[in-house]
């Protein structure tokens, strides 16, 4: 049967709904007869508009008549209402709804940025401070403004993660329960800890808008994030290798590209906003730092503030050794072995990544080498079932069995050789080589960083961690300078 579409006329606007058709020119009727009851005056001065080159007379008829019938023929009326009409009712026979067409995403126009409010102290208190503080004691309450105006930005960043990142992609179903919980951790358990800190310090402002106590505060106060930023740091590595996978996938990667392009950003991406608790726990010393050379000796916080600065820097040290040993963990689970004699005991012992990073060997093959506390792991990246996993080349070596060697640019040596690696006679440069002591883990291998910094970083890390074995076992340390 055919359908037509029907004009319901309501209070809070105009609704259509699908109907049998009818007659069209009684429809129109009707539809004429609803518009004046619902709208009076206004809606017969919508049936006076007519285009132009429209005769007089019938401009006279459209005044007296009352119903559409009457005014226009069967062809014009149609024609004519259809250009009032058009986007909200049809009278063609149709049983298919209008297609939507969605217009692809496309960056938008350059916006301002969210700015942060950028205050200063002496502008939140009334009167005339100079009259009443010397230049320090107004730096000293700056330097207190600022702490705490970047406790409430850490609060806003926290909050804006939580709402529009985090529940926008669950709401659209762009990750499980599970991916979300692992990009954002514990995230949202450090909203109410850095509230109770801004707390605290609020209840520490005098009447006159002065602070005095600091240092207390965060004595009483770092004891109880510890945990909290254990957990979320270590799980730091987990949440970026995820997200940077899901960012292959076109849904994410167009919301995330949105969210960067709008002003609430201030064109950060994802990972710097979760990466903002971390960044703002190794500010601490120096703000607290900032005070502490404000405050006269004298002063009540003056201790309070040392002792905090001492458990600031032992809470990131805390930090940083736990989330060290996830990562150790994390990469020693992606270690894919070639057969049993890579599986060095030692590996899964391993707590500490001195460093880790791409170097090139004689072959011009990539491999990406780990140096842990007591061993070190050459591995050539490759992926299985879309999973990234490191396949350990060579055997590894012991540090207590390494040896280290500076290559000068351009120089060719047997055993660890570039010869017949390269063509055109080309030097190469920031090249060094691994020996084996005893033999007993393979052949040397010589390996080229990507320039003369990188190359210096490993052969520091190296000659280190080589003296630090030596010096347990008491024996000659080497040299840690670049240079042989």
């Amino acid at each position: 049967m055919s359908v037509s579409t029907e004009v319901i006329l309501k209070e809070e606007g105009i609704c259509l709904k699908k109907v049998p058709i009818g007659n069209p020119l009684a429809m129109l009727n009707d539809f004429a007869a609803q518009l004046s009851l619902t709208y009076g005056s206004f809606a017969m001065e919508i049936l006076r508009m007519q285009p132009k080159g429209t005769s007089s007379r019938r401009g006279r008829s459209l005044v007296k008549g009352t119903s559409l019938v009457s005014l226009l023929s069967p062809v014009s009326s149609v024609k004519k209402v259809g250009h009032a009409l058009q986007r909200s009712m049809s009278f063609r026979n149709s049983t298919s709804s209008p297609s939507v067409t969605i217009k692809p995403y496309s960056k938008p126009q350059a916006t301002p940025t969210k700015r942060r409010d950028s205050r200063l102290w002496s502008e939140t208190v009334q009167g005339n401070i100079n009259e009443v503080m010397t230049k320090i004691q107004i730096k000293r309450q700056e330097a207190i403004f600022e702490l705490l105006q970047g406790e409430h930005d850490m609060v806003d960043d926290l909050k804006l993660i939580m709402k529009t990142y985090r529940d926008s992609m669950r709401s659209l179903q762009m990750l499980t329960e599970n991916e979300l919980n692992t990009i954002f951790g514990t995230l949202e358990t450090l909203t109410p800890l850095h509230e109770e800190l801004i707390n605290g310090l609020r209840l520490q402002r005098n009447q006159d808008g002065t602070t005095d106590v600091v240092g207390k505060v965060f004595l009483e106060w770092l004891p109880t994030v510890l945990d909290t930023y254990i957990t979320y740091c270590s799980n730091q590595l987990a949440a970026k290798t995820l997200l940077d996978e899901k960012k292959q996938t076109k849904q994410v990667s167009d919301f995330l590209q949105r969210c960067q392009e709008s002003p609430f950003s201030r064109k950060l991406d994802l990972w710097n906003f979760l990466d903002v608790p971390r960044s703002r726990l190794v500010k601490y010393p120096l703000l607290l730092k900032n005070i502490l050379m404000l405050t006269p000796s004298d002063h009540e916080d003056r201790q309070s503030l040392v002792e905090a600065i001492k458990v600031a820097e032992n809470m990131i040290k805390m930090v940083d050794r736990r989330t060290g040993e996830t990562k150790c963990r994390h990469y020693i689970n992606s270690f894919e072995y070639l057969d049993d004699k890579q599986r060095h005991p030692l590996i899964n012992e391993q707590k500490v990544l001195l460093c880790g990073g791409l170097l090139k060997n004689s072959k011009g093959t990539k491999l990406h080498v780990f140096l842990f506390e007591e061993i070190l792991v050459m591995t050539r990246l490759v992926t299985r079932n879309g999973n990234k996993a490191y396949q350990v080349h060579r055997q590894p070596i012991p540090i207590g069995n390494l040896m280290v060697e500076d290559l000068s640019d351009g120089t060719v040596k047997s055993g660890g050789s570039f010869r017949g690696a390269f063509t055109n006679n080309q030097t190469y440069k920031h090249t060094l080589r691994i020996n084996p002591v005893d033999g007993s883990s393979g052949q040397s291998c010589s390996l080229q960083a990507n320039d003369e910094h990188d190359k210096k970083q490993w052969l520091l890390q190296l000659r280190s961690a080589i003296n630090s074995v030596k010096q347990e076992n008491g024996n000659t340390m080497l040299p840690t300078s670049s240079s042989d």
